[in-house]
């Protein structure tokens, strides 16, 4: 089975001093599960790993986004068959979320509140993998916080 998702973020709030509290994370609980987890899912017939992540973005949260750096690919089982899923940061450009019959909700939490969150451990290296690729593009000391 192959799937393609994404870590939807953006940029934290600003504090008084000018500086950027840590990114937020997007996460989606999804009713047939209750769990939540990184929007993502199964690639249509001849669908294009990207095109996959896009869209299922898009399908979860309502939400169009840029596709980044690739991050970590994960290889797990689902009732004894193997399970690929490709993985993208990425930043979204428009759109809103509604809750609908897959995703009833969404939300943007600090990186160690969105790990705490995850239903899945194996979700939480993907939060790491953004955040040390975040703090790779960043110029000069990284404020602490």
């Amino acid at each position: 089975m192959l799937a393609a998702g994404a870590v939807l973020w953006v940029p934290g709030p600003l504090r008084k001093d000018g500086s950027r509290k840590r990114p937020r994370v997007a996460l989606v609980h999804r009713p047939k599960y209750d769990d939540w987890s990184l929007p993502k899912g199964k690639l249509d017939p001849g669908e294009g790993w990207r095109t996959a992540a896009l869209r299922e973005v898009r399908e979860e949260t309502g939400m169009r986004c840029v596709l980044g750096p690739e991050l970590p690919t994960q290889h797990y089982l689902v009732q004894g068959r193997p399970k690929e899923v490709r993985y993208w940061a990425a930043v979204p450009t428009g759109g809103a979320f509604r809750p609908n019959r897959e995703v009833d909700l969404l939300e943007w939490l600090p990186p160690r509140r969105a790990k705490e969150r995850l239903t899945h451990a194996r979700d939480r290296v993907l939060i790491d993998a953004l955040l040390e690729l975040l703090l790779d593009r960043e110029p000069g000391p990284v404020p602490h916080g």
